[in-house]
């Protein structure tokens, strides 16, 4: 795109780049607050996949007494259900994420007398494991739209400081140059047409 050389460019660049600088430091701000939260979200997801694998090393000493056991395995897992995942919507700087709000489990009623007496740890044990992979879900949605929304403040932070701030300045510079040249030009013209 060609640039023309005169005072309304002039104006119309110094604008831009006045206006350019106006919205960097907001948007600087921006980036810096969606970064906090997404340092916080990956966290919140460490200590979650943490507890997961603690649960996970508690579950291992009831696995002899699962493989010994006359019980269907898979109609144990069977015993505990999601009935109802409450997943709420949050606004973080500008940006829908989900927040984990409530979990609600069906555990199917089972004879306590004719069922061996670690089932019962067991049923507690899946029901910690199934909240838990539900948070993890939410958690891993939540620092991905985080991550997005992070990199596309981040791109436009870049753009604004790396692009169109410097392109504005060398285009004003560029005009200012051209405008002295020709008003040095309109001088040394008026003066030889004065000594003619």
């Amino acid at each position: 795109m060609t640039l023309a050389l005169n005072k309304t460019t002039l104006k119309r660049q110094r604008d831009q780049a006045k206006l350019y600088r106006r919205f960097l430091p907001s948007l600087e701000l921006k980036r810096q607050q969606l970064q906090a939260a997404w340092r916080q979200s990956k966290q919140e997801l460490a200590e979650i996949e943490a507890e997961v694998h603690r649960v996970g090393e508690e579950l291992q000493s009831l696995y002899p007494l699962i493989g010994g056991s006359t019980i269907d395995i898979a109609e144990m897992a069977q015993w505990v259900r999601v009935a109802e995942v409450d997943i709420k919507t949050e606004n973080v700087v500008g940006t829908s994420i989900p927040k984990f709000g409530q979990l609600r489990l069906e555990v199917d009623s089972y004879s306590r007398l004719a069922i061996p007496f670690w089932v019962d740890s067991l049923v507690a044990a899946l029901k910690q494991m199934v909240g838990l992979r539900v948070r993890m879900k939410v958690a891993e949605k939540r620092t991905e739209a985080l991550g997005a929304a992070l990199r596309r403040v981040t791109q436009r932070v870049n753009l604004f400081d790396k692009v169109l701030i410097p392109q504005a300045e060398e285009n004003i510079r560029r005009i200012v140059i051209f405008l002295s040249d020709q008003e040095r030009a309109a001088v040394v013209r008026s003066k030889i047409a004065k000594s003619r």
